[in-house]
């Protein structure tokens, strides 16, 4: 513990949640300390595991007395340090975890309100319960939450047809800086009575308040969707795919997915029961969704516009799954693509976007740039091209130095991003800024916006008690 945090402030914060509640012990903090890549890792006097609403309003109105910096946490699940407190000590952790009660689910209304602790996995379950889709899906949906979700505005593979967090937030409750609490859960899908500001905090990683619950919007089911696989030899034919199957797809493309052959090696090699689709090997691959709320014909279109493409030379070879458990190995290659390239090495990891019919350009230039900057590195750029955003990710040279390697984070950051701006993209897609990108967002951000969001920080968290040194 820090010396400036005194045990009479730790008693006070401790009695709001209770003993039990309130974790000084060093070794229990630790999962509420470090991110799962390793690269973060604070300390704390205390984690607070608030278990109302009042309780967080309780916790925030006397961190503002006693100008208490608080770093709010969901499922530790983000990827640029935003839940994770500094070294000095005098960061309390206010875990949202026992926040996790599903308190309605309206069908007629397709909305759910839901409390900042669920977790995504059960948010998508209550939804399926009532016969609708909550289409947000990450790899982490198991341990992300609600709160985590919306304080990164985060993405995954459903963008391209339900579009990000911030599309799928209807109303928010908040506890600002003070402990007062904003009550904006709103149910309704017109609303023009001035600004919204609940699209202040979607995206704000904790920087300006506490969301503690949420209006969601849910949408129909769909009753059958059809999955594929397909081979092809680059990004531009990817592209190409891309427009035939929005307009001949048999129902609405729910996911568009470029994945590259280095990819595949590394999850076919390092990942538990995935396996390799084709027998031959193609430079690009592409995991492709589609959805209609038609009971039947989805296979049928979907074939017929995969044939289309295969004649036009956009796809080289194709596997439309036929069960489940062959969709599921489709899924399994995606989703592991990040967890695998950690046995190949050290690799630096950017999260970025440009405008979609640019990604093959973009592509084609990032890589060569990064392959000549460290020879024998090895690109492995995959991600959502329908929605332009690109895990733009480089593993190190086959036998190289890890510590080596990862000494030149920077400098690649600083390549990648060059070219991103050279394309009118983005630095984070739908990551956040958190500690990672904080110093780059003078570089990309216009200074007048720069100044607009400094004002809202100094109205909303005048003291700067809030989730200091994350995004500004």
């Amino acid at each position: 513990m820090s010396p400036e945090f005194s045990s009479d402030l730790v008693a006070r914060f401790s009695a709001i949640v209770g003993g039990r509640y309130a974790i000084a012990d060093s070794e229990a903090q630790e999962p509420y300390l470090r991110e799962w890549r390793d690269r973060y890792h604070g300390r704390t006097p205390l984690v607070l595991l608030p278990g109302s609403v009042a309780e967080v309003s309780a916790i925030l109105k006397l961190a503002d007395e006693t100008r208490t910096p608080i770093v709010p946490q969901g499922g530790n699940t983000g990827l640029v340090g935003g839940q994770i407190p500094d070294a000095s000590g005098n960061e309390l952790v206010v875990c949202l975890k026992r926040l996790d009660k599903v308190r309605a689910v309206d069908p007629d209304s397709n909305t759910m309100d839901v409390e900042a602790g669920v977790t995504l996995q059960r948010a998508q379950q209550a939804a399926q319960e009532a016969g609708r889709l909550f289409p947000l899906t990450l790899p982490s949906e198991g341990s992300c939450t609600i709160g985590g979700n919306i304080g990164t505005n985060a993405g995954g593979t459903g963008v391209i047809a339900y579009g990000n967090t911030r599309d799928l937030v209807l109303g928010l409750e908040v506890v600002l800086a003070g402990g007062r609490i904003w009550h904006g859960m709103r149910h309704l899908r017109k609303d023009n009575t001035g600004y919204d500001l609940k699209n202040l905090f979607i995206g704000s990683e904790g920087t300006l308040g506490i969301v503690t619950a949420a209006v969601l919007k849910l949408f129909p089911r769909p009753r059958s969707v059809g999955t594929a696989f397909i081979g092809l030899d680059s990004p531009a034919a990817a592209l190409s795919l891309l427009q035939v199957a929005r307009e001949a797809g048999g129902g609405t493309v729910t996911a568009f997915e470029l994945l590259p052959r280095r990819g595949i090696e590394f999850v076919v090699k390092h990942g538990a029961d995935a396996r390799d689709p084709f027998a031959q090997s193609y430079p690009w691959y592409v995991l492709l969704e589609v959805s209609s709320s038609a009971e039947e014909g989805v296979e049928a279109g979907l074939e017929k516009m995969l044939m289309q493409a295969y004649e036009k030379a956009y796809a080289r070879d194709v596997v439309i799954a036929t069960s489940l458990e062959q969709a599921a190995n489709f899924w399994r290659l995606r989703e592991l693509l990040s967890e695998t390239q950690r046995f190949e090495g050290g690799s630096i990891k950017h999260d970025v976007s440009v405008p979609v019919r640019l990604v093959p350009a973009f592509l084609s230039k990032a890589v060569a740039a990064v392959e000549a900057f460290i020879p024998g590195s090895r690109p492995l750029p995959f991600g959502h091209l329908g929605d332009g955003n690109i895990h733009f990710n480089v593993s190190q040279p086959v036998g190289g130095d890890k510590k080596a390697f990862l000494a030149l984070w920077e400098e690649t950051n600083a390549l990648v991003h060059g070219i991103v701006a050279e394309f009118g993209g983005s630095i984070s897609a739908e990551h956040g800024i958190g500690q990672s990108k904080r110093a780059l967002l003078p570089g990309v951000k216009d200074a007048v916006e720069l100044e607009m969001m400094r004002q809202i920080k100094a109205t909303l968290d005048p003291k700067a008690i809030m989730n200091p040194g994350k995004v500004l």
